[in-house]
C-alpha cells in the first residue's frame, strides 16, 4: 500500500521540504526514541507512539485514528525492524486522509465558478496578526500571475494600519484597490468593491475583513450584512470564505477556527508563517478534525511560498521515505 505518488517537483518541493524543516526535525525528536533498533509491537509501543505524535502536535483524536489504523495492521507481540514499523506509520496516517472526502484534491486550486460574467468573489476572514493581509497580497499575485484581472477591497476598516497594509499589498503586485477611511461600514466598501469590478470586468475580488473576534454575535451580524450587501450585486456571493490561521500557534488554531467556523460559514483554510515553526504538525489535526479542506499553506515569505495544500506531499515532507533521513536531520541539528 502506497499514497505516496510525487505531486511536487523540483523548486516547489525543495521550497516545501525546507518551509517544513523545523517540524520535521521537532517530530523525529520525539520518534528518535521510538523508532530504535528492532522493537516489539505492544501496548507500550503504542503509548510512546501516542505521547510522540501529540507532543509533535498532531493531535489526540487525529493521532489515535491513525494509531487505531497501526494496530490493525502490525503484528502484536512480534518483533518488526523499525523502518518497516516507521512505513506502515507513514502509510496509515496517508491512509487516514485520502479516505476523507474533505480533504483537498491533487489538483491545483480552482477558482470557484461565479455566474455568467461576474466576478468571482473571495472573503477572508481571520484574527489581526496571523498574515492575513500578506495571504491577500500573496493570493492577488496568484491570480495576477494566472492571466486574471484581480481588485482587491480593504473592508477591515476598524483599523488604518489594516487599508494602509493593504494598500502596499496593492501597490508591489500591482492590482487596483477600493478603500475607504478607518471607522468605515465594511458593507459599504464590500459594495463599492463589487460594483468597481463589474463596471472594470475584474475576474477576481478579494475582500479584506475586521481582524478581531470580539464576539461570535458581533462577527456574524458583520459578516451576515457584507453577504446580503454583496449577493445583490453578483449572485452567490461570496463564492469562498477564506479563514487565515497563524501555524505557530499549534492546537490553539484549531480551537480559533471552531470559533470562526460557529460564526460564520467557513469554505477554505490558508495555515501561514509554517517556515518559522515547529509546530507544523497541527496542519494534519486541523485537516482531519475540521472536516474544511485546507486551500493553501505559506512555507516562506516569497510570494510564491503561499503553495497548494497537497495532504500526501505534506506528509512526505513532514515524514521523509527513509527513516534514516528523518533521524539524521536530528543528529544535525
Amino acid at each position: 500500500m502506497s499514497f505516496f505518488k510525487k505531486l511536487f517537483t523540483g523548486k516547489k518541493k525543495e521550497t516545501l521540504d525546507s518551509g517544513l524543516e523545523k517540524s520535521r526535525t521537532n517530530v523525529f525528536q520525539k520518534l528518535a526514541r521510538v523508532f530504535t533498533g528492532s522493537r516489539r509491537v505492544d501496548e507500550d509501543l503504542m503509548e510512546e507512539l501516542e505521547e510522540a505524535l501529540i507532543s509533535a502536535d498532531v493531535g489526540v483524536d487525529t493521532t489515535m485514528k491513525v494509531l487505531g489504523r497501526l494496530r490493525k495492521r502490525a503484528r502484536f507481540e512480534a518483533y518488526m525492524e523499525v523502518e518497516e514499523l516507521y512505513g506502515m506509520l507513514r502509510e496509515e496516517m496517508a491512509g487516514l486522509f485520502v479516505e476523507s472526502d474533505h480533504v483537498a484534491t491533487n489538483e491545483a486550486y480552482e477558482l470557484p465558478k461565479a455566474e455568467g460574467e461576474n466576478p468571482c468573489v473571495i472573503v477572508v476572514v481571520g484574527v489581526n496578526g496571523v498574515g492575513k493581509t500578506t495571504t491577500i497580497g500573496k493570493l492577488a499575485h496568484r491570480f495576477k500571475s494566472q492571466g486574471k484581472s484581480v481588485l482587491l477591497g480593504a473592508a477591515d476598516t476598524f483599523r488604518a494600519a489594516a487599508i494602509e497594509q493593504l494598500q502596499v499589498w496593492s501597490e508591489r503586485v500591482k492590482v487596483p484597490i477600493i478603500a475607504q477611511h478607518m471607522g468605515a461600514d465594511p458593507a459599504s466598501v464590500a459594495f463599492d468593491t463589487l460594483q468597481a469590478a463589474i463596471s472594470r470586468g475584474s475576474e477576481v475580488v478579494i475582500i479584506d475583513t475586521a481582524g478581531r473576534m470580539h464576539n461570535k454575535r458581533g462577527l456574524m451580524e458583520e459578516l451576515t450584512k457584507i453577504r446580503r450587501v454583496m449577493e445583490k450585486i453578483v449572485p452567490g456571493a461570496p463564492h469562498e470564505v477564506l479563514l487565515v490561521l497563524d501555524g505557530s500557534t499549534g492546537q490553539n488554531a484549531v480551537e480559533q477556527a471552531k470559533q470562526f467556523m460557529a460564526a460564520t460559514e467557513v469554505t477554505g483554510l490558508v495555515l501561514t508563517k509554517l517556515d518559522g515553526t515547529a509546530k507544523g504538525g497541527v496542519v494534519l489535526a486541523i485537516s482531519d478534525q475540521l472536516h474544511i479542506p485546507v486551500r493553501f499553506i505559506g512555507v516562506g515569505e516569497k510570494m510564491e511560498d503561499l503553495q497548494d495544500f497537497h495532504v500526501l506531499e505534506f506528509i512526505d515532507s513532514l515524514l521523509p521515505e527513509k527513516l534514516s533521513d528523518g533521524l539524521a536531520s536530528v543528529k544535525e541539528s
